[in-house]
């Protein structure tokens, strides 16, 4: 079983909180706004208070130390870029009639996630840096294309493009 809460007076106002329960044997002042102000005060003055701390903002070491900081992280004050150009356009999928069964050999696969190579982080990271483009449909477009290309190169030949003619029976 826990404890039961305590209360406890504030240091700032003299009234009596709840302190927050992860840190109620080091809280000492309530959650009000002039509370907190008082709290962080009483907090930099005990920081500042012990040794070494009183010149950590002052002096030559203090400026050379922020300088080789900045040196270190030039683009610390850039706005950051977003990650991608944009938001996907999401492609309506639409059914194949054709197609009833799961066993049938379907053709190129429609989406990045249906290649049986772009589970590898490796593969969609190298067209990726080949494209330049970090967009999904950007990436399995190439992948197509890539799919296309070593299928040609085998000598496979899709279903689609194979035609079947059935002459009728004489």
């Amino acid at each position: 079983m826990s404890r039961p809460q305590t209360r406890r007076k504030c240091r700032c106002c003299n009234k009596f909180f709840l302190p927050d329960p992860r840190t109620a044997n080091r809280q000492r002042h309530c959650s009000m706004p002039a509370c907190r102000l008082a709290s962080k005060a009483a907090s930099q003055r005990r920081w500042l208070g012990k040794n070494g701390n009183g010149d950590y903002f002052r002096g030559a070491a203090a400026v050379r130390r922020v300088q080789l900081w900045r040196q270190g992280h030039p683009d610390y004050w850039k706005p950051k870029a977003s990650s991608s150009q944009g938001t996907q356009v999401v492609d309506e999928q639409s059914t194949n009639p054709g197609q009833s069964s799961c066993n049938v050999p379907r053709g190129l696969p429609g989406t990045l996630q249906d290649y049986c190579l772009a589970q590898d982080p490796a593969f969609v990271g190298l067209i990726s840096m080949v494209t330049g483009s970090t967009l999904q449909e950007d990436i399995a477009a190439t992948a197509r294309q890539l799919l296309l290309r070593g299928r040609n190169i085998l000598g496979f030949v899709l279903p689609e493009t194979t035609q079947t003619t059935v002459e009728p029976p004489s």
